[in-house]
């Protein structure tokens, strides 16, 4: 059986979590997944989660998961590891995830595969795809030790609506795990914002990027105008970024954010593997550049080959239309 550990916040769950949900039906092995929601007043989200696939979706209400603290969640996971005997504990990827789940493994000694993005059997075990090197190279990882092993998935390493849906609503239940309050250790504070202004390109549905084929700071006006007509964000590689045209929360790839939108338009982007592994599971690519061997034409749905101050003018008055 398969742990997927939800995540939410205010009431709403990350799409990540419907990401590592997707994750968990596709592992090899057949195994039935189970989804647990942590914290008070989350039956709603329950009730959502039950119309994915999956064998039940637990929710443990404990007041002391009312905020979160990495000491809080590793008490719950303890006590669903130990109450359900998983042989995988998945969860997403996010800043969250990385605070608790070293300690939540540590706490049982078990293994942690971190930042996963594929499993497969390998001579009849199931092994999880890890990237290395900015993406250069994958390696395929056997954990080793007792179940349950823990594995985090990275984000869009796979689609959310990739989840298979089931014929009804899965059971939820109530599950009874203590969580002591007076184990908790430390204070909860208002989440982080880096600023007013930042934007979570994770969860944009289009993003318009541009890369150094863009040429000058001026010119970002076209790609903005090509984002107004689609509705969509604007991104950029880390040289754009890097340059100061665009402040680093629009920066996409191995150093900046992972995105997954419905159309990722690319303007001027060379490709460059560090790019790639930040957008690579965009569902739609549709590249422009002038250099027909540019290597982001190997992953583009749609390529152009040629000057995107000839094209995209074209494309945003036929969208204008």
């Amino acid at each position: 059986m398969i742990l997927v550990i939800a995540e939410q916040q205010d009431g709403a769950l990350n799409r990540a979590t419907w990401e590592t949900i997707a994750a968990a039906q596709q592992m090899p092995g057949g195994l039935s997944v189970r989804v647990a929601v942590l914290g008070p007043g989350t039956s709603a989200l329950a009730a959502e989660i039950a119309s994915a696939d999956v064998a039940e979706v637990l929710v443990v209400e404990s007041p002391a998961l009312a905020r979160y603290t990495a000491d809080g969640y590793t008490q719950a996971i303890e006590g669903l590891v130990q109450r359900l005997a998983p042989a995988w504990v998945l969860l997403p990827h996010t800043y969250r995830t990385r605070d608790f789940a070293p300690k939540a493994a540590s706490r049982l000694g078990r293994t942690l595969l971190p930042d996963c993005v594929a499993s497969k059997a390998v001579d009849g075990a199931t092994a999880f795809t890890r990237l290395l090197f900015q993406g250069k190279l994958a390696a395929d990882v056997v954990p080793e030790g007792d179940q349950p092993w823990f594995a985090t998935i990275q984000i869009a390493a796979y689609r959310a609506d990739a989840v298979r849906r089931g014929a009804v609503s899965a059971p939820v239940t109530i599950a009874d795990v203590p969580v002591d309050s007076t184990l908790v250790r430390q204070r909860p504070e208002e989440p982080f914002r880096e600023a007013r202004q930042a934007v979570d390109l994770s969860q944009a549905e289009r993003i318009v990027a541009v890369g150094r084929g863009l040429k000058a700071q001026e010119h970002l006006q076209l790609a903005t105008r090509l984002a107004e007509a689609l509705g969509a964000e604007i991104g950029a590689s880390r040289p754009i970024c890097d340059a100061g045209w665009l402040p680093m929360e629009r920066q996409i790839g191995s150093s900046g954010q992972t995105v997954a939108p419905k159309l990722y338009f690319a303007l001027g982007i060379s490709g460059a593997i560090q790019h790639l592994v930040g957008m690579k599971g965009s569902r739609t690519i549709v590249a422009v550049n002038k250099d027909a061997d540019a290597p982001i034409f190997e992953v583009a749905d749609y390529g152009i080959v040629g000057d995107l101050f000839e094209v995209v003018p074209a494309v945003i008055a036929e969208l204008n239309r």
